[in-house]
């Protein structure tokens, strides 16, 4: 599977200085943490789950989580088991005949869920990639963590642990460091087993009964963007220490009436002839959510949960490196410069120290070969056209 591969060869050869390059589910760890990018969630009830998922993979979905957890009521838990048994099956002769298929999580409420599952699910194990955990602290974590290394082990299957943080401790200033100390020590234990570190807002709003409209960002909830900071401050660092943190959750996907203007500028739209997608967008939502992956990056996040299929495109788009951005990071990187030093960037236009722009420059050209890198004259806006379906 690679980004933007649903779209024309001829169509990734004009947009693409540097195309996104392929991988599987046995990549190397570090190359999957990066390239989850938008990881569509869809309850695990859904009757024609398989066709779902071949049909969003076409569609440019790269990772998806079945959930068995908060999207289905407590009474629909067994039939959901039983219709990912058969669901999966269903996808393993798919595959065989050279359906390629996403990376695919389960989201479980119970430990016990994890070995139950893997055993149930027989040969098509091979297509599950983890387990998604819900609510995690490390006194809850731990049990998920463990369960998920003897599943792996019995099964002889790498699976991958992505714990969701979203508990009220975290939220809570008198607890959230101890939370976040506790949480660090478990995945660290467990560190070959967790592929990236999940954001649950929705949760985190719900501790104080807020809600954020589709003008605002999770960023504008002050109380929301503290939690973040930290997490990303204690979790995320670049030191070898952190993990990967992924983006919230967006709710919205179409918006019947505004308050305050579009976050989106009219200028790159009509330099591109693109006029309807913006008025599309807008009327989507999609402004909005667009403000916020740029946001999630800017603080130090990588990808983000998504809850509706519009969503994924826009969150690939943003993900793609600029040519400008894969300039300065590789005059960075280069070996004689390996002292440190200042230089000018090649587009003139900032300062590049070498030794402090180091890892941002390492994590810049890892985003860079699996979401490509644009050509110098591509921006956003011709991503984001040449990967919605019109």
């Amino acid at each position: 599977m690679r980004h933007f591969g649903h779209i024309a060869p001829e169509v990734r050869q004009r947009l693409f200085h540097q195309e996104p390059c392929g991988f599987t589910a046995d990549s190397p760890a570090r190359m999957l943490s990066a390239a989850l990018g938008a990881t569509l969630y869809s309850p695990a009830t859904r009757p024609r789950l398989a066709d779902d998922i071949v049909k969003q993979a076409g569609l440019g979905v790269v990772s998806m989580v079945l959930c068995l957890e908060d999207s289905i009521g407590d009474e629909d838990v067994p039939a959901g088991e039983e219709n990912l048994v058969r669901q999966f099956a269903d996808l393993a002769e798919r595959e065989r005949a050279g359906v390629e298929l996403p990376l695919l999580f389960i989201r479980v409420r119970e430990p016990e869920q994890i070995p139950d599952l893997v055993r149930r699910l027989g040969g098509s194990v091979s297509l599950l990639s983890g387990f998604v955990f819900p609510k995690f602290t490390e006194e809850r974590g731990i049990p998920f963590l463990q369960a998920l290394d003897g599943a792996s082990t019995r099964s002889g299957r790498r699976l991958f642990g992505m714990p969701v943080l979203e508990t009220p401790e975290l939220m809570y200033r008198e607890t959230r460091v101890d939370a976040l100390e506790g949480i660090a020590r478990a995945v660290d234990k467990y560190r070959d087993k967790v592929l990236a570190l999940r954001l649950g807002v929705t949760d985190f709003c719900s501790s104080y009964g807020l809600r954020r409209a589709p003008d605002m960002t999770a960023y504008d909830v002050q109380i929301i963007a503290s939690v973040i900071a930290d997490v990303v401050n204690m979790l995320g660092r670049a030191d070898g220490t952190g993990f990967t943190v992924t983006g919230p959750v967006w709710e919205y996907f179409r918006v019947p009436e505004r308050m305050f203007k579009p976050m989106l500028r009219q200028s790159p739209f009509l330099a591109e002839q693109a006029v309807e997608l913006r008025e599309r967008l807008i009327e989507h939502a999609m402004d909005g959510l667009l403000r916020e992956i740029s946001l999630d990056q800017a603080n130090g996040l990588l990808g983000k949960t998504c809850i509706h299929p519009s969503h994924v495109i826009p969150v690939h788009a943003l993900s793609v490196v600029s040519h400008e951005e894969f300039s300065d990071a590789q005059d960075i990187l280069r070996p004689e410069r390996g002292g440190g030093g200042v230089l000018r960037s090649a587009y003139t236009n900032k300062m590049n120290e070498v030794k402090p722009h180091r890892a941002w420059a390492e994590r810049t050209m890892l985003r860079a070969e699996v979401f490509g890198v644009a050509n110098e004259d591509v921006g956003f806006v011709e991503l984001l056209a040449a990967g919605i379906p019109g």
